[in-house]
């Protein structure tokens, strides 16, 4: 239990948002520092419309482009068979899954009731399943949502519940518009870990409110061991107006190592990860620990 596991959204959750087009050399680069400095699960993209999700569109070319890294699992979101169909294609070994506990966000998000939702993921993960991949799951909106306010735990707990009974290995409760504080994330954690088990449990929590670090350690602090977080803290919402970047992974790195608790990566290496992109994006790193450790390079 004195090892934490990091899910890199960046690549993903992160340049998803992005008005400007990423290149495939770019993201290729990014996935590739990130594997450099020690990340060991980075979400590579995502097999949606394009239509929809623009920035996403070139998945399969970042995944083909990128060189061989042994010991780095390379998840994508997956929406539908569809896209399951692209991702094996493609190669990948492992998907995500993205439900919500908001019945109001699940209806502008996807056009669909969560029950809906839910009936829909069924026959993509069991055609995952049955191929060998793994299955994570997402829950969004699990601490608020900006359409229909507070959300109830019971609902967090039956989605969740849900995504794992179809075979989720783990289920990552998002906070999707940063609104959570440190209590209430920890009695959501304790709620779904009644359920599930603290093992299958991991966080992702957005820094709109700057609460993001708190909320991660009082989640720590019941035995959450896997935390999803993004380099620079880039990324956001496409339906959430007004939420800001994911917690920034060299943040999240340097509370972990403050609390004596492994990650195998490298800050000094991630730093400069972030660093680069932020770059190739026109902008400074919104990670603290990111400007802390540019200014001491300099």
């Amino acid at each position: 239990m004195s090892a934490v596991t990091i899910v890199e959204v960046g690549p993903r959750d992160g340049l998803q948002n992005e008005a400007s087009p990423v290149s495939t050399a770019d993201k290729i680069a990014l996935i590739t520092g990130l594997a450099g400095a020690g990340v060991s699960v980075i979400e590579a993209g995502s097999f949606v419309s394009p239509k929809w999700v623009p920035q996403m569109a070139d998945s399969a070319a970042v995944l083909a482009g990128l060189p061989a890294l042994p010991g780095v699992r390379l998840p994508v979101l997956v929406p539908n068979l569809k896209g399951l169909e692209a991702a094996q294609a493609a190669g990948v070994a492992e998907i995500a899954i993205f439900g919500a506990a908001s019945e109001a966000f699940s209806q502008r998000n996807i056009n669909c009731s969560i029950e809906e939702s839910l009936a829909r993921f069924r026959p993509v993960t069991e055609a995952a399943l049955a191929a060998g991949m793994r299955v994570r799951g997402y829950v969004s909106c699990v601490l608020g949502c900006p359409y229909q306010g507070a959300v109830p735990v019971a609902d967090v707990v039956r989605v969740s519940e849900a995504l794992s009974a179809m075979g989720c290995y783990e289920v990552s409760l998002g906070d999707t518009i940063g609104i959570g504080t440190a209590g209430a994330a920890r009695a959501l954690v304790k709620s779904i870990a009644a359920s599930l088990g603290i093992s299958r449990v991991a966080v992702h929590f957005h820094d709109t409110y700057g609460q993001a670090l708190a909320n991660i350690l009082a989640c720590l602090e019941e035995g959450v061991r896997t935390v999803d977080s993004s380099i620079a803290g880039l990324g956001g919402c496409p339906y959430a107006k007004g939420a800001s970047g994911n917690v920034a992974t060299e943040d999240v790195v340097y509370l972990l190592n403050g609390l004596g608790l492994s990650t195998g990566i490298d800050l000094d290496k991630l730093a400069a990860v972030g660093r680069q992109i932020s770059a190739v994006l026109g902008r400074a790193p919104a990670s603290k620990v990111g400007q802390a450790l540019a200014a001491k390079a300099a």
